[in-house]
């Protein structure tokens, strides 16, 4: 399917969860959110139908994402089932990394491809500060053994907050030295009731020129067009870096995604309060006809680009967690 801006959209975003056993600092509040009735959440079914239909139409890749998506039981075979769909899907999980040494095995067998777990820290202690929680061994421990599983790529994905762990950048560099690990490095997005300021920001361009004095970064030709990210080798390392800068040098040109909330609502875009309900005519009984006209209702409601940071502009979209990132 092409949007009214002629982007190809074949990248579907699940939220299976608004619960996650963390608290970040740039995501809630300590006290957290109010959580959504469970009667609310789609059934694994019903995120199974939304997923072969969007195959139906073009879509091939897809992401597991919450909340922490682990917190919800079961989660293997939703993931089983979608991987099942057909030969050339793209699957793979967001996740914080606390539950992987549980389930690692589990996901692998599923047919699970690619990991992408959040880390913004590698001190212990900061990790508590961050996270509110003393799980950072925890974390590491998923990491090394995603490793020894094999999967590939394992994304490090670390949002950078000025003050909070923008001394640990060249650390984090420093970890794809002897890992096939590939951190990327996130700048700060508004959302709602996540604190964000500009004194908190710190940009990609920032980042890089931080790890260019220190090291020599090779440009990989993106995989894709619709990546977000640009990545780069590390001269004399077995691992990669990439940044993604959503304010800085936003991609919405190429944007090729919608997202499905755990409470059966389409995002057009991540940065925006525009819903679009397929829940309800999925649990009314809608033909399949008229659920894939939903799904492409969703991406013509796709704006051409985000207005975030724009003088005046009031963050009205969900809390991080509930969008699933």
């Amino acid at each position: 399917m092409n949007d009214k801006y002629g982007r190809k959209i074949d990248y579907l975003r699940i939220s299976v969860t608004d619960r996650c056993n963390l608290r970040c600092v740039y995501c809630m509040p300590e006290e957290g959110i109010s959580l959504m009735n469970h009667k609310n959440i789609l059934r694994y079914e019903e995120i199974i139908k939304i997923s072969s239909l969007a195959y139906e139409l073009g879509f091939r890749k897809f992401r597991i994402t919450g909340g922490e998506p682990l917190a919800r039981k079961g989660l293997t075979e939703l993931i089983k089932s979608i991987s099942c769909l057909g030969n050339d899907i793209d699957l793979a999980l967001t996740t914080n990394g606390t539950l992987l040494t549980k389930y690692v095995h589990e996901l692998k067998d599923a047919g699970l491809k690619r990991l992408n777990i959040s880390l913004d820290t590698l001190d212990r202690e900061k990790f508590q500060q961050i996270t509110r929680f003393d799980l950072f061994q925890q974390v590491i421990e998923g990491i090394n053994l995603a490793l020894e599983v094999a999967f590939d790529p394992i994304k490090i994905n670390v949002v950078v907050v000025k003050g909070i762990n923008d001394d640990e950048i060249l650390d984090f560099v420093e970890l794809t030295r002897e890992k096939k690990l590939w951190v990327r490095f996130i700048e700060l997005m508004p959302f709602s009731r996540n604190n964000w300021s500009e004194k908190r920001f710190v940009s990609a361009d920032e980042i890089r020129a931080i790890i260019e004095n220190q090291y020599k970064l090779i440009e990989i030709k993106r995989s894709y067009s619709g990546s977000p990210s640009y990545d780069y080798s590390v001269d004399g390392h077995k691992g990669k870096i990439g940044f993604i800068a959503s304010l800085s040098h936003k991609f919405c040109d190429q944007c090729n995604r919608l997202r499905l909330t755990a409470d059966g609502r389409l995002l057009p875009c991540l940065h925006s309060d525009g819903e679009i309900d397929i829940k309800t005519p999925l649990r009314s009984g809608g033909t399949d006809d008229e659920i894939k006209a939903v799904l492409h209702k969703a991406m013509l409601a796709k704006p051409q680009g985000h207005r975030l940071c724009e003088n005046g502009l009031k963050i009205t979209n969900r809390n991080m967690s509930k969008v699933g990132g």
